[in-house]
């Protein structure tokens, strides 16, 4: 599990095949899960100034993978007794986004990203969502599309400030979104009551949490 803050914006030293070695000022172990761009991979090698993770064919075809080159955001996978900030993040990509605009408030910036619309039950104005590992709130939302706000410091300090019109990024959408719109979807076709919400569900599923 993650948070969605980034610890390190690392150097990527090659990518071949299906390894990706990093230079990073992080100590990893052999093992150990670190979230890439938000994507989480195993580490493989431990080298002397960073470590590799392997990229199966699969997660090469569902990442973002022009962004695994040059800089890459990383977090390591909470520990048992980590402080928890940010939100809760499975490292887990549901899509591909693509940036459609960046628009300066001057103290903000307004970043609107489109997404295939099957995703778009998935994320809640106001709600969490994970941009290349980046933990952020979702503002509006569209029929295929939503729009965040990012603030100075965070466009400063990570790899949004490379981003541009056209940019392809991962999304991880909200977890318990995702949960109760499975919940939701399960309970309707096994009563055949499609897109019908009871009271006794809105129950059902709040005792299961």
């Amino acid at each position: 599990m993650f948070t969605g803050l980034i610890r390190e914006v690392a150097t990527v030293k090659g990518f071949s095949g299906s390894e990706l070695s990093i230079k990073s000022k992080h100590k990893a172990k052999l093992g150990d899960s670190i979230a890439i761009n938000g994507a989480c991979l195993s580490v493989v090698k431990v080298l002397n100034d960073g470590f590799s993770v392997e990229l199966s064919p699969e997660s090469q075809k569902l990442l973002a993978i022009e962004n695994y080159k040059n800089e890459v955001h990383i977090e390591p996978a909470m520990m048992m007794g980590d402080r928890f900030e940010g939100h809760i993040v499975q490292g887990h990509i549901d899509a591909i986004g693509t940036i459609k605009d960046i628009k300066n408030n001057g103290n903000s910036f307004d970043v609107f990203i489109s997404i295939d619309k099957k995703f778009i039950p998935y994320i809640v104005p106001k709600g969490s969502i994970t941009i290349d590992g980046v933990s952020l709130t979702v503002n509006d939302v569209a029929a295929d599309s939503f729009r965040l706000t990012i603030i100075p410091i965070t466009m400063r300090e990570t790899l949004f400030k490379r981003y541009k019109k056209g940019s392809k990024v991962n999304v991880e959408t909200d977890m318990f979104a995702r949960y109760v719109s499975h919940i939701i979807s399960h309970q309707s076709k096994a009563s055949s009551e499609k897109n019908t919400l009871t009271w006794d569900a809105v129950d059902s599923i709040s005792a299961r949490y």
